[in-house]
């Protein structure tokens, strides 16, 4: 089977009349990609950025992303508040992940052991998932807001693999509960000129609002929410 990484430049390819049946595209830059007279029996395309603001979406001439968006703001009731602007909103929204997470962990504690630590086609683990929102609350919290400079050695960022790579998972709840309680303490004290202070961003050198810097912790903390409980589904069907 061919592989295609990053080192592969495949900007501006033509495809015609190939056999892509069964590929998989993973973390890879599709955007302006243009497909015609394809067949897309079974797809299943996963991209949390066709529903940002300006994002855009079409099948058969149709504008799908806000439908998209509306279904799954339908599915996981909470989700539609995750770009509040002020500080009650933002308390709000924050409450309503934490409701929707406790749920998902309470779930994980009545399916059979291990399960925290499964792996479904390749993709994090539920334990897994919880340490990389530790680490994206320290990033996006503890750095950016609180100009903290200490990461909890159990958070797990992208194409790192945190040590241990499997700890107990008694720990892994600890830190998780631990860091939402950190943003939970924040936003019931922030103010709307604490919203609007710049903030370093972590990635470059375009500054952050605090407003904007709690937006990609509930973005994330949603997202992910919908990753873990997709793959639970799945670890229960099997």
């Amino acid at each position: 089977m061919a592989k295609f990484g990053e080192s592969d430049d495949l900007a501006g390819a033509e495809f015609v009349g190939a056999n892509l049946r069964g590929a998989r595209f993973v973390e890879s830059d599709l955007s302006g990609v243009v497909m015609r007279g394809i067949d897309l029996q079974g797809a299943d395309i996963d991209a949390p950025w066709i529903v940002e603001p300006g994002g855009s979406l079409k099948v058969n001439g149709v504008e799908v992303s806000g439908y998209v968006e509306d279904e799954l703001n339908r599915r996981f009731p909470g989700r539609a508040e995750r770009r509040a602007k002020d500080p009650d909103g933002l308390r709000a929204a924050w409450a309503a992940v934490e409701r929707t997470w406790a749920t998902a962990i309470d779930r994980v504690a009545t399916m059979p052991s291990g399960t925290a630590d499964g792996s479904v086609d390749g993709e994090w683990s539920f334990a897994q998932t919880l340490r990389h929102l530790v680490h994206a609350i320290d990033l996006w919290i503890g750095r950016s807001v609180l100009e903290r400079e200490d990461f909890h050695p159990l958070g797990l960022r992208y194409g790192v693999e945190g040590s241990p790579d499997h700890p107990p998972y008694a720990e892994v709840l600890e830190v998780h509960a631990s860091r939402f309680g950190l943003v939970r303490d924040f936003i019931a004290t922030v103010t709307p000129a604490e919203l609007d202070t710049a903030r370093k961003n972590p990635h470059n050198a375009n500054p952050k609002t605090t407003r904007s810097c709690l937006h990609v912790i509930l973005e994330e903390a949603w997202e992910h929410y919908r990753f873990a409980t997709r793959d639970l589904d799945t670890i229960a069907a099997s």
